[in-house]
């Protein structure tokens, strides 16, 4: 059985969307994949190659890949491991059958419905593929993201409850985890009124996908359950602590009922405030364990004390989060003039529309509706752009990491990084430590230098 099983006749997936799933998901447990499929950062890397070659990943499915890997090198991602992630056709087949079968569908961020607040705010670290259940039109309602405890206090969760309500007789929507506790409260209180609820969930989506707790707002099209990670896999601490930021970003602003002084919800809490996604509401506690405060004095807002009488839409209203953006002027090395906007992916060109008209052919796309919610969408062909205009927004990181290939290939100083680049002292600290996190680069001591990982 071949991948091509999935044809447009009955709505599944196009070609890019193949290429995409072959090379960034599992499609069997973690231990039984011989080769590990390429993470958020390392596909954002490979994605960018293709872009600059002109060429989508579709093409690697028609044409010999070995070929079109000519000139590819990356210290982490070798043509190797690309082309054993491609051979795996078989193995998506039978995934997809047994997914589609439960009501899944997958959208890549080369598809029309995935939602555009998480390219806007992640860029290429939006995650590649992301699979679900429910109403896929809603990821785009944006709403207010509640977030806190599994093991909040029984007070915390009636008002978490009350919080579900107040969203659905609003006609906001509910963004949280679907985790005990908290996130489940908040989306179930919200399901209860026929409220709209999307949920991020961290593991085990073919079993929540018929769950059913979920089920009401699933079979009534107003709730739609996602995730970026293996439909079937079990609980993941680190899964758990990466999901929080698309909880963030899906939404217009957010409510922590309850924060330990550790964990997921301090953690996602910190990294929102960090970087601006969305405004941070904080509910009033007098438990002395809980980081709310901590949470204030880093930006938050407290919640108003009474706590009966407010409404959803106030918490909506602040522009107090905007998308992710460039805080320091740039340097000689990436002023591009004519680009006021961040690159965000490759497969279909821009994703994000600028104020600016660009001379642009827009892509056909064409999209199968399966009404029974287990539809796949069929995106299409590339963007082709006038020669006159750029080839479109341009993700300033990440042609940093592509330079650094080059700078570091040999261990580099921050001062020689500064002189070469021209960067920001920094923001060129915040980008290599950034780097360091993807693993693009290793930090060496004494004296403190960065060199390209696995290049010594």
């Amino acid at each position: 059985m071949n991948v091509s099983h999935f044809s447009s006749a009955d709505g599944s997936l196009s070609p890019t969307a193949q290429a995409t799933l072959l090379l960034t998901c599992y499609f069997s447990k973690a231990k039984n994949e011989t080769a590990k499929p390429l993470t958020n950062a390392e596909w954002g890397r490979f994605a960018l190659w293709l872009k600059e070659k002109s060429t989508t990943p579709a093409d690697l499915l028609v044409t010999d890949p070995k070929a079109l890997l000519q000139g590819w090198h990356d210290a982490r991602i070798s043509a190797e491991r690309i082309v054993e992630l491609l051979s795996r056709g078989h193995s998506l087949a039978l995934a997809m059958e047994k997914w589609q079968r439960a009501g899944l569908w997958v959208v890549t961020r080369s598809d029309p419905e995935y939602p555009k607040r998480l390219k806007q705010r992640l860029k290429t670290d939006s995650p590649p593929v992301l699979f679900g259940c429910g109403n896929k039109t809603l990821l785009g309602a944006g709403g207010l993201a509640v977030i806190g405890s599994r093991n909040a206090s029984e007070s915390d969760l009636d008002f978490t409850d009350q919080v579900g309500a107040k969203a659905a007789a609003e006609g906001i929507a509910i963004v949280s985890g679907g985790a005990r506790g908290v996130d489940e409260t908040a989306m179930l209180g919200a399901i209860k009124q026929g409220g709209m609820v999307i949920g991020v969930m961290a593991d085990s989506l073919l079993k929540a996908a018929t769950s059913s707790k979920w089920r009401k707002g699933l079979m009534n099209g107003y709730a739609v359950l996602i995730s970026p990670f293996y439909p079937e896999a079990g609980f993941n601490a680190g899964n758990a602590m990466a999901r929080n930021k698309y909880i963030y970003c899906l939404a217009d602003s957010s409510l922590v009922i309850h924060s330990g002084k550790k964990g997921g919800t301090l953690n996602g809490a910190e990294e929102n405030l960090k970087k601006a996604w969305v405004p941070l509401w904080v509910k009033q506690t007098t438990d002395k364990d809980a980081a709310n405060a901590d949470l204030v004095t880093k930006g938050g807002r407290w919640l108003e004390a009474n706590t009966q009488a407010f409404k959803i839409a106030e918490l909506m209203c602040n522009e107090g989060g905007r998308a992710n953006q460039v805080k320091e002027q740039m340097g000689d090395l990436f002023a591009m003039p004519g680009q006021p906007e961040l690159f965000s992916e490759t497969e279909s060109g821009p994703e994000i529309e600028s104020e600016h008209k660009k001379e642009t052919v827009e892509p056909e796309i064409k999209s199968v509706v399966n009404e029974n919610q287990a539809n796949i969408v069929v995106s299409s062909e590339q963007t082709v752009e006038s020669e006159a205009a750029p080839s479109g927004p341009i993700d300033f990181y990440q042609l940093f990491t592509s330079e650094l290939q080059r700078l570091a290939e040999k261990p580099v100083t921050v001062k020689e990084l500064i002189e070469s680049t021209q960067l920001n002292k920094s923001q060129l600290t915040e980008w290599l430590k950034r780097a360091v996190d993807d693993e693009v680069v290793e930090q060496l001591s004494r004296p403190v230098r960065y060199q390209v990982k696995n290049k010594k």
